[in-house]
C-alpha cells in the first residue's frame, strides 16, 4: 500500500513546486526583502559591507541594493514562477554571501544554517525549474 502511495506522488510534482515557490517566494518578499528594499542607502551600505568577506570593498550601496533586490523582487518572481531561474540564482548568491558573513562573524550555527538551507533549496530549484504552473510556462513555454 505505501509503495503505491509513494510511487504516485511524482504525479503531483508540479503542484509541490507551486506550493514551494509561493511559500518561499512570499516569505522572502514580505519577511526579508520588504524591510531591506525600503531600508534605503544606510541599510544598503551595511548589507553591502558583507562583500568585504570576498575582498570586495567598493560600492557597498550597490551590493546592498542588489541583496535587497534579490530578496524582494526575486521573492515575487519566485512565487509567480516568472524569470524563475535568474531569481533563484540571485537568491542563491545572496544566501551564500549571508552564510559566509555569519561564518566570518563567528556567529552560532543557528545563524549560519538558515542561509545555507535556503541556498541549498535555491540550488535545487535552479535545476528543477518552476514547474508547469508558472508564468515562465505561460509566457516562454519553459518549466
Amino acid at each position: 500500500m505505501s509503495k503505491i502511495l509513494l510511487s504516485s506522488l511524482s504525479k503531483y510534482q508540479n503542484f509541490g513546486l507551486l506550493i514551494t515557490r509561493v511559500v518561499i517566494g512570499s516569505t522572502f518578499t514580505y519577511v526579508h526583502g520588504l524591510k531591506k528594499i525600503t531600508g534605503g542607502t544606510e541599510l544598503w551600505i551595511k548589507l553591502g559591507g558583507s562583500m568585504k568577506n570576498f575582498g570586495i570593498e567598493f560600492f557597498p550601496v550597490f551590493w546592498g541594493f542588489m541583496a535587497s533586490f534579490a530578496e524582494f523582487f526575486g521573492g515575487i518572481f519566485l512565487a509567480l514562477g516568472l524569470f524563475f531561474r535568474p531569481s533563484a540564482i540571485l537568491i542563491f548568491i545572496t544566501m551564500i554571501v549571508a552564510a559566509v558573513f555569519h561564518i566570518n562573524n563567528g556567529d552560532p550555527i543557528g545563524k549560519i544554517a538558515y542561509p545555507l538551507e535556503i541556498a541549498a533549496l535555491m540550488f535545487l530549484l535552479i535545476f528543477t525549474g518552476p514547474g508547469k504552473f508558472s508564468l515562465d510556462k505561460i509566457f516562454f513555454n519553459k518549466t
